[in-house]
């Protein structure tokens, strides 16, 4: 049940975000970020909280697994909007990567919602947030995130870490 139990702990964040989307560009916006996860439900559950202080924003991830389908729910929420964001991006770990996805819409034209964790070792992951405009043809990575562990390694339990 535990596929996020690698993330409790707390993170340094390097955050990539694509400056404009759709539109073919590559220049991308680079700020460091703070993350502190944790495990509930004995693994079945997750909750992180971001924080961007050169942004000037929070943002919070609350992640259930369906025992019965054995899918995950990823929410997302924003402290500037208030609102807990739907859809929720819904999916699997599959060899160590996690594929996640969800028919939204952005800046009012209808996508696709793609994202994948994958790279994860006891002190690093990597996040990316991908959209489809042609129904999966073609995908562009709008966002990454690199996660570096903080102030040490993960304990054995999996709902900290170890501070050296």
């Amino acid at each position: 049940m535990g596929d996020f139990d690698f993330l409790a702990g707390t993170w340094d964040v390097t955050n990539r975000r694509l400056r404009q989307r759709h539109v073919g560009s590559d220049e991308w916006d680079e700020f460091p970020a703070t993350s502190v996860a944790h495990r509930f439900f004995d693994g079945a559950g997750s909750f992180d909280e971001m924080r961007c202080p050169s942004r000037g924003f929070s943002g919070s991830t609350v992640r259930i697994l369906d025992p019965a389908t054995g899918l995950w729910s990823i929410y997302w929420m924003h402290s500037r909007r208030g609102i807990l964001e739907l859809p929720p991006v819904v999916g699997r770990f599959v060899d160590g990567v996690g594929t996640f996805f969800a028919d939204d819409s952005d800046e009012g034209r209808p996508v696709r919602c793609r994202f994948i964790w994958s790279g994860i070792t006891p002190t690093s992951c990597r996040w990316e947030q991908a959209f489809s405009t042609d129904g999966e043809r073609t995908w562009e990575t709008n966002w990454i995130m690199d996660f570096t562990r903080a102030g040490g390694e993960p304990d054995q339990a999996g709902g900290g870490q170890v501070v050296r």
